[in-house]
């Protein structure tokens, strides 16, 4: 399985748009196709609501992928 991490510099972002900056979608429209396919599980449960809201500690799977949302890195 793939793993990424996403550090997010918001508190939260929209589960479409998170399948976008992570590469796994190619659009906003392509990554709310992918949650509407019942593909996408976000802490281990389906999801289907396209623009849930995504929080660092959270993991989002789908097939072959899991993005692990981060919090960004302290800068010194």
């Amino acid at each position: 399985m793939q793993e990424q991490t996403v550090e997010l510099a918001t508190e939260w972002i929209a589960l479409c748009d998170l399948l976008k900056i992570a590469g796994i979608a190619d659009s906003g429209g392509a990554g709310k196709a992918l949650v509407a396919s019942g593909a996408v599980r976000v802490d281990g449960e389906p999801e289907l609501r396209k623009t849930r809201k995504v929080r660092p500690g959270q993991t989002v799977e789908l097939t072959g992928v899991r993005i692990r949302v981060a919090a960004p890195a302290a800068r010194s």
